[in-house]
């Protein structure tokens, strides 16, 4: 086992991540950065994957890591079809979808198409993506929205979602199939899952829809100011989208993307910044009191993660709304790039099966 190397791949839009693992433990790490220059020499997203290839395996060699004991290949899933949580083989039809943008042109479906292209190159490598955005659990009744044109999708940082939800069964000494949790992911986008028993029953569309807001993004907003705006012909429709997406949350208040720059503000005694900081803690704890809801009050632990996490004073508002429901555990930051390599540890020690993308 410690001879067989797990490389794990995660693309951003203009840097892209890479790790390679002997077992469980971390070998190389590096972040390769992409000039907007270079991104742009593209006429479609998918186009770069065989640019990052390259520079992925220059990266490699001279790094004297040894490719050819290299069993698996895993990349960060894209915007697939709606899929339960799991690791999955790279197939044709996987390709198909990524290459075609079936849900969206995004960085991340670039981790699929690599993993593929590097791992045909290797003498015993296959490749995977282990449990990207769209996966999706939700109970029929999660999906009813208030109208049946608009049905509520599942889009949500299910990888390290999934990955905390482990780690925190590891801690009780027990699977995560025996577990009600609920998790809130806060970072440049803000998902608060209901767990239950291993199934993310329902959670926000933390791309641009609905939940709390974020950073950058606004989260759920008054639908009928959103139609006048829409209307009103002071927008076009990108615009518009960037209010949603881009320019929305800490943004549009506040004019950073920085938690860490709203929380030194609001300790400097900005009290604006200092009521925007309230009303995010208010929103996600709100979010949290609502999954609670959902899981009808058996809740084993609220679990707060991603980079947002970080922040004590946000980290204490929340806990002060939600610790009557569950037990609240800190797990701050999101290491994507170790939880991809231990989906690829599992399924190389036969702890789980890939499935197959149909």
């Amino acid at each position: 086992m410690k001879d067989q190397l797990i490389l794990a791949i995660n693309p951003g839009s203009t840097s892209t991540k890479v790790t390679v693992y002997a077992g469980n433990q971390q070998n190389f790490l590096k972040t390769i950065t992409h000039t907007t220059e270079e991104v742009l020499g593209f006429s479609r997203i998918t186009d770069q994957y065989e640019f990052r290839k390259q520079i992925i395996l220059d990266e490699l060699q001279n790094a004297g890591i040894k490719t050819g004991r290299i069993c698996v290949v895993i990349g960060r899933g894209g915007l697939l079809k709606p899929i339960p949580s799991g690791v999955y083989e790279v197939n044709d039809r996987m390709i198909e979808d990524l290459q075609e943008g079936i849900l969206g042109q995004h960085a991340s479906n670039l981790g699929g198409l690599i993993a593929h292209d590097i791992a045909r190159s290797l003498p015993s490598a296959k490749a995977y993506i282990a449990d990207p955005v769209v996966v999706d659990e939700l109970d029929p009744v999660a999906r009813v929205s208030g109208h049946p044109e608009f049905e509520r999708v599942s889009i949500f940082h299910a990888l390290n979602q999934k990955a905390i939800a482990r780690s925190y069964a590891t801690l009780r000494n027990t699977d995560i199939s025996e577990l009600n949790v609920i998790i809130a992911h806060m970072g440049g986008g803000v998902s608060v899952g209901a767990h239950k028993k291993g199934r993310v029953v329902d959670v926000n569309q933390a791309l641009d829809g609905d939940g709390p807001f974020s950073p950058e993004r606004s989260g759920s907003l008054p639908v009928g100011a959103i139609i006048k705006a829409c209307f009103s012909g002071k927008y076009t429709i990108e615009e518009m989208k960037k209010m949603v997406t881009g320019k929305g949350g800490f943004v549009a208040y506040l004019g950073t993307n920085s938690a860490m720059e709203v929380e030194r503000r609001a300790q400097e005694g900005d009290e604006y910044a200092a009521l925007i900081q309230q009303a995010f803690t208010y929103q996600v704890a709100k979010e949290i009191g609502a999954m609670a809801t959902v899981m009808k009050g058996d809740v084993d632990a609220i679990l707060l993660t991603g980079g947002i996490a970080y922040g004590k004073p946000v980290v204490n508002m929340i806990r002060e709304r939600v610790e009557f429901i569950a037990p609240v555990y800190v797990y701050p930051g999101e290491d994507e790039m170790k939880a991809l390599a231990m989906n690829g540890y599992m399924v190389l020690k036969g702890e789980v099966e890939a499935k197959e993308y149909l």
